[in-house]
């Protein structure tokens, strides 16, 4: 039996899922573990044991809140405004994951599978090319329920947030529905990650394989977060040694 092409399928696609999913449990993992120590101090300010930027965000989404909440109903203007602008942009990606999968709907019903099987190194049956479409279809509209769940948390966010303090809403009640809506932004976010690597499926495993390890390679990048380096400042005879000498006659010399 010799070497088939549609044996790169069965290795590649597998590999390039796991590395795919074993990252995003990783920084799961590592993301509740910060949330869980900023849940300890919840008055904390301090940010800086965080290793994620999810977890990092969220901390200071919590602190902008009670800042803001601290305010007049007259002065949180800038607030609805930010609030509004992430409104927007999650209305508009949730469109736009909607928009592609009824273009992948359509794509699936009408494709034409000889053309197909003449550009892809790989598998080329038509079940594998139906599961390629299903696959990604699921992608976007996973993107699309979290980008619309992230837009209603917003929405009630603001809605909270223009109420007087006369109202007495919770904090909890504001900061739960700001994280909530960031969350969910992040798992869109994830999903059409996801599709990306799906999408090169449909050209081949091989860049299905690379795309997954070049992407998971840049979110190590981005998902990860590093405290700025303190610096220490010298000491002041360590700095006027450096900047004069004196000589044996005792004139200073730059």
């Amino acid at each position: 039996m010799g070497w088939k092409a549609e044996y790169l399928d069965a290795v590649l696609v597998p590999s390039g899922l796991l590395i795919m999913f074993f990252y995003h449990l990783h920084l799961l993992h590592k993301h509740k573990v910060d949330e869980r120590k900023h849940k300890v101090d919840e008055h904390s300010q301090d940010s800086e044991s965080t290793t994620t930027a999810m977890a990092h965000d969220n901390h200071y989404r919590r602190r902008w809140v009670v800042d803001t909440l601290k305010a007049d109903v007259k002065d949180r203007g800038p607030a609805v405004q930010v609030i509004n602008g992430n409104i927007t942009a999650a209305f508009s990606l949730s469109t736009i994951s909607l928009v592609v999968s009824s273009l992948i709907g359509t794509w699936f019903g009408t494709s034409n599978s000889t053309v197909t099987s003449t550009l892809i190194y790989g598998d080329t049956r038509k079940s594998v090319i139906a599961f390629k479409n299903i696959s990604l279809l699921i992608c976007f509209l996973v993107a699309f329920a979290s980008f619309l769940q992230s837009a209603r948390c917003y929405i009630h966010s603001s809605f909270l947030i223009t109420m007087s303090k006369d109202a007495a809403v919770p904090i909890r009640h504001v900061k739960d529905a700001v994280e909530y809506g960031s969350n969910c932004w992040s798992v869109g976010m994830r999903a059409l990650y996801f599709a990306i690597t799906l999408l090169l499926w449909v050209f081949g495993p091989i860049p299905m394989f690379v795309s997954s390890a070049v992407m998971v390679l840049v979110l190590r990048k981005l998902d990860w977060y590093k405290p700025p380096k303190k610096t220490v400042p010298k000491k002041t005879h360590e700095i006027k040694q450096h900047a004069i000498t004196c000589d044996s006659t005792g004139e200073l010399k730059q």
